[in-house]
C-alpha cells in the first residue's frame, strides 16, 4: 500500500483541519495516510512517502507557523536531495495582507523545488477573505488533484 504523508504547519488549526478533511479522500483511493503535525526532517527523509501533501498556513507577516519552523530550518540547513519526492501543496492565507499572502506556502514550494522535489499540478492558495472554511476549497482541489495525476493506488 503506498504511503501519503500530510505535513502540517498551522497557526490556529485551519491547516490541520484541512489535512484531516482531505485524508479520507486518499484513504479511499488506497493510500496509507499519516497526518504529521510538527514535522521534522526525519519525518520526510528517513521514511520518504510515495506522495507528500503540505498544508501550511501563513502568519500575518508572511512567516511560517511556529510548529513547522524547525522543519523549515532543517531543510535549509541540511539541503537534502529530494529528487524522488512528489508532492502537492495547500497554502492558507489572507489576501488583506497583500505582499505576504500565502507567503509560507510559496516559500516552502520554492524551497522544495530548489531541493529537487517534483510538485504535481498547481499549488492551491486558499484566501480567508473569500473562503470561510478552507476545506470548502481544499476538498474539490484534492479530488481533482487525485484524478488529474492518476493518484489512485
Amino acid at each position: 500500500m503506498p504511503k501519503l504523508k500530510i505535513y502540517v504547519g498551522t497557526v490556529y488549526g485551519g491547516a490541520l483541519d484541512v489535512a484531516e478533511q482531505v485524508a479520507p479522500l486518499f484513504e479511499q483511493t488506497g493510500y496509507e495516510v499519516a497526518v504529521v503535525e510538527q514535522p521534522s526532517l526525519q519525518d520526510l527523509v528517513d521514511d520518504m512517502p510515495d506522495l507528500a501533501l503540505f498544508c501550511v498556513s501563513t502568519t500575518g507577516s508572511g512567516d511560517f507557523p511556529g510548529d513547522i519552523v524547525p522543519f523549515i530550518r532543517e531543510l535549509k540547513a541540511k539541503t537534502p536531495a529530494l529528487t524522488s519526492l512528489r508532492y502537492g501543496l495547500i497554502a492558507l492565507g489572507d489576501s488583506s495582507y497583500a505582499e505576504t499572502f500565502c507567503g509560507s506556502g510559496r516559500a516552502l514550494d520554492a524551497l522544495l523545488e530548489d531541493l529537487g522535489a517534483q510538485r504535481l499540478g498547481e499549488r492551491l492558495e486558499v484566501d480567508a477573505m473569500e473562503t470561510f472554511m478552507a476545506d470548502d476549497a481544499a476538498l474539490p482541489w484534492a479530488e481533482s488533484w487525485i484524478e488529474a495525476h492518476g493518484l489512485r493506488a
